[in-house]
């Protein structure tokens, strides 16, 4: 019987970890990063639905977003300044994200791989659905600058201010809801988020 080591290998985000040029009160790992993101996206979802009148599948969100930073593992996590520094570094950069989704399906058996191709390669996926997943993906990025800002780190002030920029010129009403329902609670201790029974 032949032995595949698409879980494994996926075992090691955890490995990973992000921000690394920054100055970090708590390092976050690819593994955790991908949690929420994925949970984020689920919301965005919701929002979407519940909302706006979409009917686009939250668990097909969260599932991409699951994945959606799984090359790393192979490329490691590239500084977002480096990454967008010109279009001949942002194309090649795309090019060895696809040959490194390309690898990692190779580690599933045959049978699995067009499933899990559309997670790593969602190609076929609703663009709109695609654009709530990279605006949970900065969601995220953004929350991290928040939790920073709380431990005293001024490290990531500007950071803040360029994501949270970014996130309002996606114009997309399920962020700006976000934005105005849920984020403010990220800057409250746990008391004052009334976390007791």
């Amino acid at each position: 019987m032949s032995s595949y080591h698409f879980f494994a290998i996926m075992s090691r985000m955890k490995y990973i970890d992000r921000w690394s040029l920054m100055n970090n009160t708590r390092k976050e790992n690819i593994s955790e990063h991908s949690l929420t993101v994925a949970m984020l996206a689920h919301a965005l979802t919701v929002i979407s639905n519940k909302r706006l009148g979409h009917h686009y599948n939250a668990e097909h969100a969260a599932s991409i977003a699951l994945f959606h930073d799984c090359t790393e593992i192979i490329t490691g996590d590239l500084p977002t300044p480096i990454k967008y520094a010109s279009k001949t570094l942002r194309n090649a950069y795309k090019d060895i994200e696809q040959e490194a989704a390309q690898h990692l399906l190779s580690t599933l058996p045959e049978d699995m791989r067009e499933e899990y191709a559309q997670l790593l390669l969602p190609k076929e996926t609703d663009p709109h659905l695609l654009r709530l997943v990279k605006a949970a993906d900065r969601l995220s990025a953004l929350i991290k600058c928040i939790e920073e800002e709380q431990m005293g780190n001024r490290e990531f002030m500007r950071a803040k201010t360029e994501i949270l920029t970014s996130l309002r010129e996606m114009e997309l009403m399920e962020v700006n809801i976000f934005l105005q329902e849920f984020l403010p609670s990220y800057a409250l201790s746990l008391d004052e988020q009334n976390f007791t029974l």
